[in-house]
């Protein structure tokens, strides 16, 4: 057998005995020939413990959870895309429910408007539904700004509605 040849086939035991340790452990049998389990109260450094934040080499083959992440609701976030689709779309981000328009003259004319809508919850509620307007010489009245979401709110009730006939 080679140096080389001796080398990799240590190398592979070692790496098996390490997976293999990686494992969870076997409770000691008691006397009356059952497995004795832990204590529930093991601290998490324990190699015993199972609580919910044990962790294990397989862990990272897990999903892992994104705290950054919002659920968006589908219909306010489509509503909010059709009512606002005259205005040219800069960013959208679904995973923090915020979409970021440029400056465009609504269907009609008048002046140009700008509009951050920030989507913060997966309810269908005017709660989850935040709208900022601006024109070129600031923000917009506050009626203005009320009537997009309710027009918003609106169409996203209607795609709701078209979904749950099917």
């Amino acid at each position: 057998m080679t140096l080389s040849r001796a080398v990799t086939m240590l190398l592979a035991g070692a790496a098996v005995a390490a997976l293999a340790s990686c494992g969870p452990r076997e409770a000691p049998a008691d006397r009356t020939g059952g497995t004795a389990s832990p204590p529930p109260d093991l601290p998490e450094g324990h190699p015993d413990y199972t609580g919910p934040n044990r962790s294990t080499i397989w862990d990272i083959f897990r999903p892992q959870r994104n705290e950054n992440v919002v659920a968006v609701n589908k219909y306010i976030w489509n509503g909010a895309l059709e009512v606002l689709s005259f205005l040219p779309v800069q960013t959208v981000d679904p995973f923090t429910g915020v979409i970021t328009t440029g400056y465009g003259p609504p269907p009609g004319g008048g002046p140009a408007y700008r509009a951050t809508v920030y989507i913060s919850d997966p309810a269908l509620d005017a709660r989850s539904l935040k709208v900022a307007l601006q024109t070129r010489s600031g923000p917009v009245s506050a009626a203005t700004q009320r009537a997009v979401e309710d027009a918003i709110l609106a169409r996203a009730r209607q795609l709701r509605e078209r979904d749950s006939r099917f």
